[in-house]
Protein backbone atom coordinates (compact mmCIF):
# COMPACT_ATOMS: atom_id res chain seq x y z
CA UNK A 1 0.00 0.00 0.00
CA UNK A 2 2.84 2.32 1.02
CA UNK A 3 4.68 1.75 -2.52
CA UNK A 4 0.97 2.42 -4.37
CA UNK A 5 1.06 5.54 -2.21
CA UNK A 6 4.06 6.49 -3.59
CA UNK A 7 3.18 6.09 -6.76
CA UNK A 8 0.30 7.80 -6.91
CA UNK A 9 1.80 11.03 -5.18
CA UNK A 10 4.88 11.37 -7.54
CA UNK A 11 2.07 10.97 -10.69
CA UNK A 12 0.28 13.61 -9.35
CA UNK A 13 3.57 15.72 -8.87
CA UNK A 14 4.15 15.03 -12.87
CA UNK A 15 0.84 15.76 -13.63
CA UNK A 16 0.73 19.41 -11.77
CA UNK A 17 4.29 19.83 -13.14
CA UNK A 18 3.42 19.56 -17.22
CA UNK A 19 0.35 21.53 -16.37
CA UNK A 20 1.13 24.69 -14.62
CA UNK A 21 2.54 25.98 -18.12
CA UNK A 22 -1.16 25.95 -20.04
CA UNK A 23 -4.02 27.81 -19.60
CA UNK A 24 -7.88 26.98 -20.24
CA UNK A 25 -9.30 28.76 -22.91
CA UNK A 26 -12.94 27.08 -23.06
CA UNK A 27 -14.45 24.39 -21.28
CA UNK A 28 -17.44 21.51 -21.52
CA UNK A 29 -19.87 21.75 -17.91
CA UNK A 30 -18.08 20.91 -14.89
CA UNK A 31 -19.77 19.87 -11.62
CA UNK A 32 -20.23 22.38 -9.09
CA UNK A 33 -20.37 22.33 -4.98
CA UNK A 34 -22.93 23.31 -2.88
CA UNK A 35 -21.51 27.04 -2.00
CA UNK A 36 -20.91 27.65 -6.08
CA UNK A 37 -24.77 26.38 -6.26
CA UNK A 38 -25.64 29.27 -3.99
CA UNK A 39 -23.95 31.58 -5.72
CA UNK A 40 -24.99 30.66 -9.74
CA UNK A 41 -28.58 31.33 -7.80
CA UNK A 42 -27.84 34.42 -6.51
CA UNK A 43 -26.30 36.00 -9.77
CA UNK A 44 -29.75 34.30 -12.00
CA UNK A 45 -31.93 36.44 -9.12
CA UNK A 46 -29.83 39.69 -9.53
CA UNK A 47 -30.07 38.83 -13.58
CA UNK A 48 -26.60 38.42 -13.98
CA UNK A 49 -25.59 36.45 -16.80
CA UNK A 50 -23.47 33.50 -16.09
CA UNK A 51 -20.36 32.72 -17.68
CA UNK A 52 -21.18 29.38 -19.34
CA UNK A 53 -17.32 28.68 -19.53
CA UNK A 54 -16.17 29.31 -16.15
CA UNK A 55 -14.93 26.15 -13.88
CA UNK A 56 -16.32 26.55 -10.53
CA UNK A 57 -14.05 24.71 -8.13
CA UNK A 58 -14.55 24.93 -4.04
CA UNK A 59 -11.26 26.43 -2.96
CA UNK A 60 -9.86 23.63 -0.45
CA UNK A 61 -9.66 21.94 -3.98
CA UNK A 62 -6.43 22.10 -6.38
CA UNK A 63 -9.03 23.78 -8.90
CA UNK A 64 -9.10 27.17 -9.17
CA UNK A 65 -12.22 29.71 -11.08
CA UNK A 66 -10.48 29.65 -14.68
CA UNK A 67 -11.42 32.00 -17.52
CA UNK A 68 -10.39 32.47 -21.47
CA UNK A 69 -6.63 33.62 -21.24
CA UNK A 70 -8.11 37.14 -22.88
CA UNK A 71 -9.65 38.56 -19.90
CA UNK A 72 -6.57 38.22 -17.77
CA UNK A 73 -5.83 42.11 -18.44
CA UNK A 74 -4.45 42.98 -14.98
CA UNK A 75 -2.44 41.70 -11.97
CA UNK A 76 -3.03 41.88 -8.09
CA UNK A 77 -0.32 43.25 -5.58
CA UNK A 78 0.68 39.20 -5.47
CA UNK A 79 1.14 39.56 -9.36
CA UNK A 80 -1.46 36.86 -9.55
CA UNK A 81 -3.53 37.42 -12.76
CA UNK A 82 -7.01 38.96 -12.10
CA UNK A 83 -9.82 38.15 -14.33
CA UNK A 84 -12.00 40.73 -15.87
CA UNK A 85 -15.31 39.65 -16.33
CA UNK A 86 -16.04 39.37 -20.46
CA UNK A 87 -19.79 40.24 -21.45
CA UNK A 88 -22.23 37.73 -22.90
CA UNK A 89 -21.62 38.99 -26.02
CA UNK A 90 -17.71 38.65 -26.02
CA UNK A 91 -18.63 34.95 -23.96
CA UNK A 92 -20.49 33.57 -27.21
CA UNK A 93 -17.49 34.49 -29.62
CA UNK A 94 -14.50 32.75 -27.42
CA UNK A 95 -13.25 29.36 -29.37
CA UNK A 96 -16.13 27.02 -29.15
CA UNK A 97 -13.66 23.70 -28.14
CA UNK A 98 -11.51 22.71 -24.95
CA UNK A 99 -8.18 23.10 -26.05
CA UNK A 100 -5.08 24.78 -24.10
CA UNK A 101 -1.98 26.93 -25.17
CA UNK A 102 1.02 27.18 -24.23
CA UNK A 103 1.63 30.79 -21.85
CA UNK A 104 4.89 31.71 -23.45
CA UNK A 105 4.42 34.30 -26.00
CA UNK A 106 1.41 34.21 -25.97
CA UNK A 107 -0.74 37.47 -27.06
CA UNK A 108 -4.18 37.37 -26.94
CA UNK A 109 -5.88 39.83 -28.36
CA UNK A 110 -10.27 40.62 -28.01
CA UNK A 111 -12.36 39.69 -31.26
CA UNK A 112 -12.61 43.53 -32.16
CA UNK A 113 -8.86 43.39 -32.22
CA UNK A 114 -8.21 40.97 -34.55
CA UNK A 115 -7.47 42.25 -38.06
CA UNK A 116 -10.27 43.25 -40.29
CA UNK A 117 -10.73 41.30 -43.82
CA UNK A 118 -8.15 42.27 -45.97
CA UNK A 119 -9.12 43.88 -49.22
CA UNK A 120 -9.53 41.69 -52.71
CA UNK A 121 -5.99 42.59 -54.28
CA UNK A 122 -4.67 41.41 -50.84
CA UNK A 123 -5.66 37.93 -51.02
CA UNK A 124 -3.69 36.64 -53.22
CA UNK A 125 -1.07 37.80 -51.70
CA UNK A 126 -2.06 35.82 -48.56
CA UNK A 127 -2.66 32.57 -50.71
CA UNK A 128 1.20 32.70 -51.84
CA UNK A 129 2.14 32.98 -48.41
CA UNK A 130 0.04 30.46 -47.16
CA UNK A 131 1.87 27.99 -49.21
CA UNK A 132 5.24 29.81 -48.98
CA UNK A 133 5.05 29.09 -44.99
CA UNK A 134 3.52 25.71 -45.31
CA UNK A 135 5.45 22.71 -44.91
CA UNK A 136 2.77 20.13 -45.43
CA UNK A 137 -0.76 20.04 -46.65
CA UNK A 138 -3.76 17.62 -47.16
CA UNK A 139 -3.57 16.24 -50.32
CA UNK A 140 -7.20 14.51 -52.41
CA UNK A 141 -7.38 12.10 -54.76
CA UNK A 142 -9.72 10.20 -56.35
CA UNK A 143 -8.80 6.81 -55.45
CA UNK A 144 -8.02 3.62 -57.44
CA UNK A 145 -8.21 1.09 -54.53
CA UNK A 146 -10.53 -1.60 -55.44
CA UNK A 147 -12.87 -1.44 -52.40
CA UNK A 148 -13.09 2.21 -52.88
CA UNK A 149 -12.21 3.04 -56.28
CA UNK A 150 -13.67 6.52 -57.70
CA UNK A 151 -13.86 8.14 -53.83
CA UNK A 152 -12.12 10.82 -52.38
CA UNK A 153 -8.56 9.85 -50.65
CA UNK A 154 -6.83 11.89 -48.67
CA UNK A 155 -2.92 12.15 -47.24
CA UNK A 156 -0.90 14.35 -45.53
CA UNK A 157 2.62 15.27 -47.45
CA UNK A 158 5.49 17.37 -46.72
CA UNK A 159 5.91 20.38 -49.33
CA UNK A 160 7.56 22.93 -50.69
CA UNK A 161 7.21 25.99 -53.25
CA UNK A 162 10.98 26.66 -53.61
CA UNK A 163 13.55 27.91 -51.30
CA UNK A 164 12.91 30.33 -48.33
CA UNK A 165 13.76 33.59 -50.51
CA UNK A 166 12.63 32.09 -53.92
CA UNK A 167 8.74 31.36 -53.92
CA UNK A 168 6.90 29.87 -56.98
CA UNK A 169 3.82 29.91 -55.92
CA UNK A 170 3.85 25.74 -57.34
CA UNK A 171 3.56 23.32 -54.29
CA UNK A 172 6.43 20.38 -55.24
CA UNK A 173 6.11 17.29 -53.94
CA UNK A 174 9.06 13.89 -52.52
CA UNK A 175 6.94 10.51 -53.06
CA UNK A 176 7.32 7.08 -53.79
CA UNK A 177 5.68 4.61 -56.52
CA UNK A 178 5.10 2.88 -52.92
CA UNK A 179 2.09 5.26 -51.77
CA UNK A 180 -1.61 4.48 -52.68
CA UNK A 181 -1.86 8.28 -53.42
CA UNK A 182 1.14 8.08 -56.28
CA UNK A 183 -1.02 5.12 -57.65
CA UNK A 184 -3.75 7.36 -57.87
CA UNK A 185 -1.93 10.15 -59.43
CA UNK A 186 -1.09 7.80 -61.98
CA UNK A 187 -4.64 6.74 -62.90
CA UNK A 188 -5.72 10.15 -62.57
CA UNK A 189 -3.87 13.05 -61.86
CA UNK A 190 -6.44 15.73 -60.91
CA UNK A 191 -6.10 16.07 -56.93
CA UNK A 192 -6.62 19.26 -54.56
CA UNK A 193 -4.32 20.35 -51.77
CA UNK A 194 -5.52 22.31 -48.65
CA UNK A 195 -3.35 24.33 -46.28
CA UNK A 196 -4.22 26.08 -43.24
CA UNK A 197 -2.51 29.00 -41.28
CA UNK A 198 -3.01 26.57 -38.32
CA UNK A 199 0.71 25.94 -38.93
CA UNK A 200 1.49 29.50 -38.38
CA UNK A 201 1.39 31.16 -35.03
CA UNK A 202 -1.56 33.53 -35.78
CA UNK A 203 -4.87 31.47 -35.25
CA UNK A 204 -3.12 30.20 -31.60
CA UNK A 205 -2.11 33.98 -30.80
CA UNK A 206 -5.11 35.52 -31.30
CA UNK A 207 -7.25 32.17 -29.96
CA UNK A 208 -8.87 31.51 -33.04
CA UNK A 209 -10.68 28.28 -33.47
CA UNK A 210 -9.37 26.28 -36.18
CA UNK A 211 -12.52 26.07 -38.23
CA UNK A 212 -13.18 29.99 -37.85
CA UNK A 213 -12.65 31.37 -41.03
CA UNK A 214 -10.53 34.34 -39.80
CA UNK A 215 -7.91 30.76 -39.56
CA UNK A 216 -7.35 31.39 -43.13
CA UNK A 217 -7.69 28.39 -45.16
CA UNK A 218 -6.35 27.69 -48.94
CA UNK A 219 -7.27 25.10 -51.83
CA UNK A 220 -5.65 24.44 -54.57
CA UNK A 221 -7.13 22.10 -57.10
CA UNK A 222 -5.06 21.17 -60.40
CA UNK A 223 -3.46 17.98 -61.68
CA UNK A 224 -0.32 16.51 -59.90
CA UNK A 225 2.33 15.30 -62.45
CA UNK A 226 5.76 14.05 -62.31
CA UNK A 227 8.52 16.37 -62.38
CA UNK A 228 10.60 16.96 -66.03
CA UNK A 229 14.24 16.34 -66.06
CA UNK A 230 15.12 20.36 -66.76
CA UNK A 231 13.12 20.87 -63.13
CA UNK A 232 14.42 18.11 -60.98
CA UNK A 233 17.60 20.09 -59.64
CA UNK A 234 15.50 23.14 -58.55
CA UNK A 235 12.52 20.17 -57.16
CA UNK A 236 15.55 18.98 -54.96
CA UNK A 237 16.67 22.01 -53.55
CA UNK A 238 13.33 23.15 -52.49
CA UNK A 239 12.48 19.91 -51.09
CA UNK A 240 15.56 18.93 -49.28
CA UNK A 241 15.69 22.86 -48.07
CA UNK A 242 12.80 22.42 -46.29
CA UNK A 243 12.90 18.96 -45.13
CA UNK A 244 16.54 18.06 -44.93
CA UNK A 245 15.55 14.28 -43.44
CA UNK A 246 14.11 12.96 -46.20
CA UNK A 247 18.07 12.94 -47.92
CA UNK A 248 18.40 9.86 -45.35
CA UNK A 249 14.90 8.61 -46.49
CA UNK A 250 15.78 4.83 -47.16
CA UNK A 251 16.44 4.69 -51.67
CA UNK A 252 14.68 1.44 -52.05
CA UNK A 253 11.49 3.31 -52.00
CA UNK A 254 12.78 4.80 -55.24
CA UNK A 255 11.48 8.26 -54.31
CA UNK A 256 10.85 11.10 -57.24
CA UNK A 257 9.30 14.24 -57.30
CA UNK A 258 6.23 15.67 -58.75
CA UNK A 259 4.33 19.25 -58.50
CA UNK A 260 0.87 20.61 -59.14
CA UNK A 261 -0.19 22.49 -62.19
CA UNK A 262 -2.48 24.44 -60.73
CA UNK A 263 -5.59 25.58 -61.76
CA UNK A 264 -8.00 26.93 -59.87
CA UNK A 265 -6.75 29.04 -56.30
CA UNK A 266 -9.81 29.03 -53.46
CA UNK A 267 -9.08 31.07 -50.82
CA UNK A 268 -11.39 31.05 -47.00
CA UNK A 269 -9.87 33.78 -44.38
CA UNK A 270 -12.88 35.85 -43.49
CA UNK A 271 -16.79 34.75 -43.30
CA UNK A 272 -18.59 34.63 -46.38
CA UNK A 273 -17.59 32.13 -49.05
CA UNK A 274 -14.23 31.45 -50.59
CA UNK A 275 -12.69 33.70 -52.80
CA UNK A 276 -11.85 32.48 -56.01
CA UNK A 277 -8.46 34.07 -57.08
CA UNK A 278 -7.81 34.53 -60.92
CA UNK A 279 -4.12 32.34 -62.09
CA UNK A 280 -2.63 35.49 -63.18
CA UNK A 281 -3.05 37.50 -59.92
CA UNK A 282 -2.14 34.16 -57.89
CA UNK A 283 1.45 34.04 -59.61
CA UNK A 284 2.03 38.21 -59.63
CA UNK A 285 1.51 38.05 -56.00
CA UNK A 286 4.43 38.35 -53.04
CA UNK A 287 4.10 36.22 -50.06
CA UNK A 288 6.89 37.71 -48.43
CA UNK A 289 5.01 40.76 -47.67
CA UNK A 290 1.32 40.42 -46.06
CA UNK A 291 1.29 43.62 -44.22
Amino acid sequence: MAVLALLSLSLLGWLVHRSRGYVIVNSVSWAVTNQEETVSTEEEDEGVDVLPNRLFESSSSIWKASYPAAVYQEQDANGRAVAELPSPKQVLSFPSRMFSYRREGLSAKAPEQIAPEPPEQEKARIARYLLHSSNWGFLATLSSLDKIKGMPFGNIFSISDGLLDNSTGIPFFCVSPMGPTVADLMNNPSASLTLSEAETDYCRQNLIDLEDSRCARLTLTGQVVTVPTDEIEFATQAMFSRHPVMKKWPPDYNWFFMKMNIQHVWLQDWFGGVTIIPLEDYFKANPVNTE
